[in-house]
């Protein structure tokens, strides 16, 4: 009898929501009937400035059945995450281990950070016409610029991270004869890691929200591209539907680069 308590108990912790996700509902519950009330039931806002949740469902199911702007709602989908992933995965590439090389050896930071300091200035936006001009209306030219937006923040808190290395963890590893490979293995990675991903998470938002510029010219397919025939052709209810599928594809990529942290900062974040 005791053990069937104790089982039922658990299976009614287990179903049980997390407080943050029900808060989280409850907002979206609120927002949507606040929506729908200045729309559609008071007429506060002229739907054609600001859709209503009928004209925007009503978009996403031609989105998701006839298409528009050449391709349904998955195929652009998938086109504009090819783009940002691409263009994230080569900037942190490049990004993180210049920027722990920079933090580690004075020596390289004299050398290379003359240079980052002139580039790092430079919009990302201004460099379409030459990534146009040497690549062409491809998905190369828009990698390109994706991946000069993401790559500063990676370079940035990667050489933060490993030059505020605990002085003292160095020093010690150093007595106890660590080597130079094992003392970047065992505690200038796991130190700097932190500061790492918050580097990586800037990036991540810095490609997305690049995405859409570089997508403005030349694309046949993306969210860009929906963004940019909805502006012309004046509809409100596909140019919100973009954007929301934009910052839903950017919150789920963020998570996934959340559980990847966790993974690898077990010691921080815990099990």
């Amino acid at each position: 009898m005791v053990a069937t308590t104790e089982s039922s108990s658990a299976g009614r912790r287990r179903l049980r929501l997390p407080r943050q996700l029900l808060i989280g509902l409850a907002t979206v519950v609120v927002m949507l009937a606040i929506w729908y009330m200045l729309t559609t039931s008071l007429g506060v806002i002229d739907p054609n400035r600001f859709p209503s949740p009928g004209q925007f469902f009503a978009a996403l199911e031609q989105m998701m059945t006839t298409g528009y702007a050449g391709g349904n709602l998955i195929d652009h989908l998938l086109r504009s995450l090819v783009l940002v992933v691409s263009g994230f995965l080569v900037a942190v590439a490049v990004g993180v281990p210049l920027g722990f090389v920079m933090g580690y050896d004075k020596r390289a930071e004299a050398f290379f950070n003359p240079i980052f300091l002139l580039l790092r200035p430079i919009p990302p936006l201004a460099w379409i016409p030459l990534a146009i001009v040497w690549l062409g209306i491809t998905d190369a030219s828009k990698m390109l610029v994706i991946f000069v937006s993401a790559f500063v923040p990676s370079v940035i808190n990667t050489f933060t991270g490993v030059r505020n290395v605990n002085r003292t963890l160095v020093e010690a590893a150093q007595v106890h004869g660590a080597t130079r490979g094992r003392l970047i293995r065992e505690v200038y990675v796991p130190d700097a890691l932190p500061l790492i991903f918050t580097g990586l998470r800037l990036s991540l938002q810095a490609a997305w929200t690049t995405l859409v510029a570089a997508e403005l010219v030349g694309a046949f397919l993306g969210l860009g591209r929906v963004l940019s025939t909805a502006y012309r052709d004046i509809n409100t209810a596909m140019i919100l539907l973009a954007m929301v599928v934009i910052a839903i594809a950017g919150a789920l990529t963020t998570q996934a680069l959340g559980i990847v942290e966790r993974r690898l900062i077990k010691w921080r974040t815990g099990p």
